[in-house]
């Protein structure tokens, strides 16, 4: 196979080299992949660098995200979930490779009518924004949904899941594109939030000016969100793409009766398995009534496990929107 390994921590994306390797030999529970296309993370860059607090040891395949055929099942399992030729999307390490070994629980199928490019970037931000948005801030018709950084790729899944649930959605972001693209999948309104007093701009979009009723935040923008926050509001702490982890003004918190709400979403498969499938439940559903579709950076294409590299570069200077995917050319050996 195929694969970019990494012997070494690297300076940056730019580092990576695509090396041929053995194909991978699956466990007694895990799949065989051909992978079809691969999806860029931020933690990808942490990760080559030596800064993510999950680490593999030296030497790895990086990557995660991807979709593929699978070419082998289980060898412990009469029954698998998954059958030779299925085509599957999911997640797990080795993911910028021409095939990658992964477990049940790691792997879903294509949903109907979506291709392996759309399909590859759905196992990490749309169950984070469905399981933010509806399991843990209970999202209804009615609701006045803040959504920061609505062009990434958890941004454009909570700007479409907040809509299917008959949300009324402000969107942020810092350029006229990104806040094109966000209007594009069904923000009603559209924000620049390095504008001065974005916040008064979002009061003044909703009911007597009160405020939303869900702040969704995968920057760290809690503080400044507090301003235009309702009575009783929700906000949702997704992560810390600005880089700093804010210290609240519990006082706000506490004199709107607001409740700060965290987000976990990957220990949920050990902590509330359960939740996971009911999650996944919610999102084929919208998937099938045509209300969550993929959310691809289309403003260029990337083909070739070699556009890794640039791909992740791209990803780290924030020039795109959505999810970054990668189209995996496979060889013969790889088609069924």
């Amino acid at each position: 196979m195929r694969a970019i390994q990494v012997k070494e921590y690297l300076k940056g994306p730019q580092d990576l080299t695509v090396s041929s390797l053995p194909n991978p030999i699956p466990s007694p529970d895990q799949y065989l992949i051909a992978i079809h296309a691969t999806a860029a993370n931020f933690f990808d860059l942490l990760q080559i660098r030596g800064k993510y607090q999950h680490q593999p040891p030296l030497p790895w395949i990086s990557g995660s995200e991807f979709s593929g055929v699978v070419l082998s099942t289980p060898s412990s399992n009469p029954s698998p979930a998954f059958k030779k030729g299925d085509k599957v999307f999911g997640a797990a390490q080795g993911g910028y490779a021409t095939h990658v070994c992964a477990t049940e629980t790691a792997l879903r199928h294509v949903p109907k009518g979506w291709g392996f490019v759309d399909a590859a970037g759905l196992m990490v931000t749309a169950p984070t924004s469905y399981g933010a948005l509806v399991t843990r801030a209970g999202v209804k018709k009615g609701d006045y949904v803040l959504v920061h950084a609505a062009a990434g790729g958890v941004g454009l899944a909570a700007v479409q899941v907040a809509k299917a649930f008959g949300a009324t959605v402000i969107a942020t972001a810092g350029s006229a594109r990104k806040l094109e693209v966000a209007k594009g999948f069904g923000a009603d309104y559209a924000i620049d939030y390095n504008k001065k007093g974005w916040e008064d701009e979002v009061k003044k979009l909703t009911p007597r000016g009160k405020g939303v009723d869900i702040v969704y935040d995968p920057v760290g923008m809690v503080n400044t969100s507090l301003k235009c926050t309702a009575w009783n509001g929700r906000i949702l702490v997704i992560g810390f793409a600005a880089g700093n982890i804010e210290k609240v003004a519990m006082n706000r918190v506490l004199l709107k009766n607001v409740s700060l709400v965290g987000l976990h979403w990957g220990m949920y498969a050990s902590e509330e398995p359960e939740t996971v499938e009911e999650v996944w439940k919610g999102l084929f559903r919208l998937m099938d009534e045509g209300k969550f579709t993929g959310t691809v950076y289309s403003d260029r294409t990337f083909t070739g496990l070699e556009k890794i590299g640039e791909a992740l570069e791209m990803l780290g200077r924030r020039e795109t929107w959505g999810k970054v995917v990668v189209s995996v050319p496979q060889d013969a050996q790889s088609k069924l």
